[in-house]
């Protein structure tokens, strides 16, 4: 993955706010890295541009060795398409569909890809289990712990295979002991899917688990 002069602004004139300016990072496969920063670094909206979500200002990006921006415009028609083959996100609150089984919150990603409702719940469940919550794949979120429930947000995240997982703030609401947990998962995925981990966060017990810490600050990639 490889950002080059990422910037995004909000509004016009006297009232523009430069959310971005000029941000350029390069991050390999089966690396784990943080973006730091204060509030209002811009960390979060450096997430939702690499994610796809939002429209940057000016720049170009490579995701997986596409590349999916030039000098700030989309070289991808199918954003949607996009972000279901090569990206998967993980939040600080999971975000389940509380209507949905742990099993069909998973393959419901998958559904959505193109594959079959069948071949769809076999991977789901396989996942579950691969992550030690296969005991739990047909809890309806409201009955899941919130370790499960993040357990089952990362299976979400891997049901299509991404190259690329964004996590925003996903240790946030869990201990020391279930954050190292989360922590570890993420590793192993990043090593086994020979992806690439870009996570949001504020939390400083976890630090020491990433390849790479990207310090933001008003905007600006610093370093430090």
């Amino acid at each position: 993955m490889q950002l080059k002069r990422i910037s995004k602004h909000f509004g016009e004139g006297e009232a523009r706010v430069d959310a971005l300016r000029e941000v350029s990072l390069e991050v390999f496969p089966r690396q784990v890295v943080a973006l730091l920063g204060p509030s209002g670094s811009g960390k979060t909206t450096l997430l939702n541009v690499i994610g796809c979500i939002l429209d940057p200002s000016a720049g170009s990006m490579e995701l997986d060795g596409d590349l999916v921006l030039r000098d700030g415009e989309w070289q991808r028609s199918n954003l949607r398409r996009l972000r279901l083959d090569k990206i998967g996100f993980i939040f600080q609150f999971h975000n389940l569909l509380p209507f949905l089984d742990a099993t069909d919150n998973v393959a419901i990603v998958q559904q959505l890809a193109g594959a079959d409702a069948a071949t769809a719940r076999k991977r789901a469940s396989a996942l579950l289990d691969d992550l030690e919550v296969g005991h739990r794949k047909h809890a309806m979120p409201a009955k899941l712990s919130g370790g499960e429930a993040q357990r089952v947000a990362i299976a979400r995240a891997l049901a299509n295979s991404p190259r690329i997982i964004l996590a925003d703030e996903p240790t946030a609401a869990l201990d020391s002991k279930r954050a190292g947990i989360v922590m570890d998962l993420l590793r192993k995925l990043a090593v086994e899917h020979d992806a690439t981990i870009v996570a949001v966060t504020h939390d400083e017990k976890i630090f020491d688990r990433f390849d790479r810490l990207f310090h933001l600050r008003d905007g600006r990639l610093v370093d430090g």
